[in-house]
């Protein structure tokens, strides 16, 4: 589970260029803009992360103005958003760590929970939802990389290591996974088991691809994954005529193990299957910020749409992280 807020430092304090006002907290990979002289480095605070939904309540009363939202359940809250002040991009809201009552203080713990903070997530339209066979299966892993941003530390091992990576573009789309299992076709949502209905779009998707009758066929307890896209999915940015999925993933049920990065491609291929956009041979950067000017860009699907970022794993799929990029997220609605 996401920690969505947590128990951080603050690793060095930043100047805005001609704000009197305002400067940067950085914590770990993160940069948040700050009142001038609210923190300084090594101090103990809570950091709340960007998709945080944090609960109507007085102390969150600051953010009405800028953050209130309210979903179509009717619930209410306050969504952290990346934005630009001054300039400056900042991720994430920093509290004092005095919001905390009756807790200890413990660099890293998660206190999502105990603040009432939720993941902000994006209604989902009635054809992606479908009707529920249950959550997603335990047998499987879901496909939701960490950001970069909270893993610096990893980052600065891995960079100096002998790992060898390469980067996807990361769509935007709806996470989708089929699996086949003990004889039993399954698809699943980011975060369901989805029963067949009619218009159901992962479905829908399936079907068309005849996936259930490909896996059927490699006579093994497999899944893939990948990011369905096309009309009615995620305002369909790339403009595509029909609904497809694109490939990312493919796990080995029985070994618990995502294939390594050729044997993937090779099972894809061999099912006549479409993967993500892959850039073959990436070299890390020497920073984060580095990286995040790496995930801009445009699309490989259409020229004139932004991608959401890029996703880097090792060849040998025991390392995997995803940078977002910040130009696509200030435009994010």
């Amino acid at each position: 589970m996401r920690k969505l807020a947590s128990i951080r430092k603050v690793s060095n304090i930043e100047p805005i260029e001609n704000a009197d006002l305002l400067e940067v907290a950085v914590i770990d990979g993160w940069k948040v803009v700050i009142k001038k002289g609210e923190y300084k480095p090594n101090d103990f605070c809570v950091y709340c992360e960007i998709d945080s939904l944090l609960p109507i309540k007085e102390e969150y009363e600051f953010l009405r103005k800028s953050s209130y939202v309210k979903l179509p359940d009717e619930t209410e809250g306050f969504r952290i958003k990346t934005i630009r002040l001054r300039g400056q991009i900042s991720q994430g809201l920093v509290l004092p760590i005095t919001i905390l009552k009756d807790i200890e203080i413990v660099e890293g713990l998660d206190v999502t929970e105990h603040l009432g903070i939720t993941k902000y997530e994006q209604p989902i339209p009635l054809d992606l939802a479908g009707k529920v066979k249950g959550g997603f299966p335990s047998f499987l892993r879901k496909t939701d990389e960490e950001r970069i941003q909270n893993l610096t530390s990893e980052f600065n091992e891995w960079k100096s290591g002998n790992n060898k990576f390469y980067a996807t573009e990361k769509l935007d789309g709806s996470s989708a996974t089929f699996y086949y299992y003990n004889n039993e076709f399954g698809v699943c949502s980011r975060n369901l088991d989805l029963l067949e209905t009619e218009n159901n779009s992962f479905w829908n998707a399936a079907r068309t691809l005849d996936l259930e009758k490909k896996l059927s066929e490699l006579n093994r307890n497999i899944c893939i994954q990948g990011e369905l896209i096309g009309p009615g999915v995620n305002k369909n940015i790339y403009k595509l005529p029909k609904l497809t999925v694109m490939f990312f993933n493919a796990f080995d049920i029985d070994k618990q193990e995502r294939l390594p990065l050729f044997e993937f491609l090779e099972l894809i291929n061999s099912l006549n299957l479409e993967v993500v956009p892959i850039f073959q041979n990436f070299d890390l950067p020497d920073s984060i910020d580095s990286l995040l000017k790496i995930a801009d860009g445009k699309s490989q699907l259409n020229s004139n749409t932004d991608r959401e970022g890029i996703v880097i794993r090792s060849y040998d799929m025991q390392i995997s992280f995803k940078v977002i990029s910040n130009k696509f997220l200030l435009n994010e609605k």
